[in-house]
């Protein structure tokens, strides 16, 4: 039998905390963050030779569909599917795995990120392809848990136990993200990797899952299957249903909970980049420990981060750890460890009388 594999990648969100770089219509996934092309570019780049074009889906938002398009010439149209709101990540994995079962019936699906940087892209993909054996040999749930370089406070986190007889191992529990002591007893005790977002399953699978754990969006799901099944169209279908969903992660909503989930321990580098200084661990710093994109002077400043576009010029003197991040209307000024912060301040920008010109 041919194994019809599909990838579906989640390219919806704001980026705000690249923000002023960031914008609705433009967020990270659409930015050549780290690397030369855009983080979504790269994330369907990574699926060459294991999923054809044919067989991935973007879900994403209406502001962001003509970009998408743009950036991926090769994927069918109407595979680039809006969201007319968001309704967080289990709704849109409910969604992918009925797009999937239409198109391709109950085959394989990986669900992806659009925006980490993932490097030796080789590793990474015969780290997906055990992810596919292990869904399409069992109706497993399979996920790739990222071994842990650093007590992280900021990711999920799956507790698994090595194996030497099997890729694929049982998964026991994910929990949250941890206060600082408890991620540092994660690292010396072993067995806990983060939580990538990065799943395998037939629709079966998820769908069966999804009725089990969390009914109540089963349920409204249903009548978007009858109407799918009908032959009514996406567009007309999606307005309607999806604004009445459950707004929900698909962590809350079926992995916490189910049983049947396997993890694969990932063999490539893995970042996603969530902030501003995570940047710092792609690019190269000068003598003064500074990253500067753009033409900057310094004087007696160390440590900063600067990124300034069309010719800008950014000078600084005597200033350290700030990153100074400059659009042609928007400028940040913002010390390194309150990044998490801007989020916030886009808030605020948004509020603004003229605000939505700047988001």
């Amino acid at each position: 039998m041919e194994l019809k594999r599909s990838a579906v990648i989640m390219a919806g969100g704001r980026g705000e905390r690249f923000w002023p770089q960031s914008r609705l219509r433009r967020p990270k996934h659409l930015l050549p963050v780290v690397g030369e092309t855009p983080m979504l570019r790269q994330t369907i780049d990574r699926l060459d030779g294991l999923v054809p074009a044919e067989r991935v889906w973007v879900i994403t938002n209406s502001e962001q569909v003509d970009a998408v398009r743009e950036i991926c010439p090769e994927i069918p149209a109407e595979q680039i599917v809006a969201e007319p709101v968001g309704r967080d990540t289990a709704p849109a994995v409910a969604l992918a795995a009925l797009l999937v079962e239409q198109n391709s019936g109950d085959h394989a699906f990986a669900m992806l990120p659009a925006d980490h940087v993932i490097g030796n892209t080789e590793a990474f993909r015969a780290d997906l392809l055990a992810g596919f054996d292990a869904a399409e040999k069992d109706p497993v749930i399979a996920t790739i848990g990222i071994t842990p370089t650093f007590p992280a406070t900021g990711y999920g986190y799956i507790q698994s136990k090595a194996s030497d007889t099997t890729k694929a191992l049982p998964v026991e529990r994910f929990v949250e993200k941890p206060d600082l002591p408890t991620a540092e007893s994660y690292l010396s005790n072993g067995g806990f990797y983060w939580n990538a977002g990065i799943f395998i399953w037939r629709p079966s699978t998820i769908l069966g899952a999804i009725e089990n754990h969390c009914p109540a969006l089963h349920e409204s799901f249903s009548s978007i299957r009858n109407a799918l099944a009908a032959g009514e169209p996406l567009s007309a279908i999606l307005p309607r249903e999806y604004p009445q969903l459950e707004k929900i992660s698909i962590d809350y909503a079926v992995m916490e909970k189910a049983e049947n989930v396997v993890m694969v321990q990932s063999t490539f580098d893995w970042d996603d980049v969530g902030s501003w200084p995570a940047i710092e661990r792609h690019h190269p710093k000068n003598d003064d420990g500074n990253i500067f994109k753009g033409t900057v002077v310094s004087e007696q400043s160390a440590n900063n981060l600067v990124l300034t576009e069309g010719g800008h010029l950014i000078g600084l003197v005597g200033v350290e750890d700030l990153m100074v991040i400059h659009t042609p209307d928007a400028t940040l000024i913002c010390p390194k460890d309150r990044a998490q912060d801007v989020k916030k301040l886009v808030k605020q920008v948004e509020a603004l009388k003229d605000g939505k010109s700047y988001l």
